[in-house]
């Protein structure tokens, strides 16, 4: 079975508001970029990724809960973080029951974790940079 359908499975098994949410918030995800991997990882989260990890989506029992990896570095114009604030990376968006989302906001979020995403895929890792210079020193 595929990522995507364990995830379609995961909200078919959901009955009640929050496959409802999560299918909502997953076509939020997809739709902000055609790149955009769904994968499954630990033992049953629907992950999505570009370049790096950028969201993970749990349904807990009174909430569905999407956090993003390096969410404390995103912009978030829309005050869509509401949970995660007392750690330095992680952020992440509870929905409650009857808590809609907010799909354009969602889809610029989304964007802005692949552009960080992007950009820590182009830095060259600090100990190759600092070989390249030893190396360079020598010649």
């Amino acid at each position: 079975m595929t990522a995507s359908e364990r995830i379609d499975q995961m909200i078919e098994d959901l009955t009640d508001w929050r496959g409802k949410t999560l299918a909502s918030l997953r076509k939020s995800i997809l739709a902000a970029d055609p790149d955009i991997i769904e994968e499954w990882k630990w033992m049953g989260s629907p992950v999505w990724s570009r370049d790096g990890i950028i969201a993970v989506g749990n349904a807990h029992k009174g909430k569905v809960k999407l956090t993003f990896m390096y969410g404390a570095q995103l912009p978030d114009p829309d005050k869509l973080f509401n949970t995660g604030f007392e750690g330095n990376v992680r952020r992440a968006i509870d929905l409650f029951e009857d808590d809609k989302v907010n799909a354009p906001a969602l889809k610029a979020l989304i964007r802005a974790a692949i552009e960080l995403n992007q950009t820590k895929s182009r830095k060259p890792a600090k100990k190759a940079a600092a070989g390249a210079r030893a190396t360079a020193k020598k010649a």
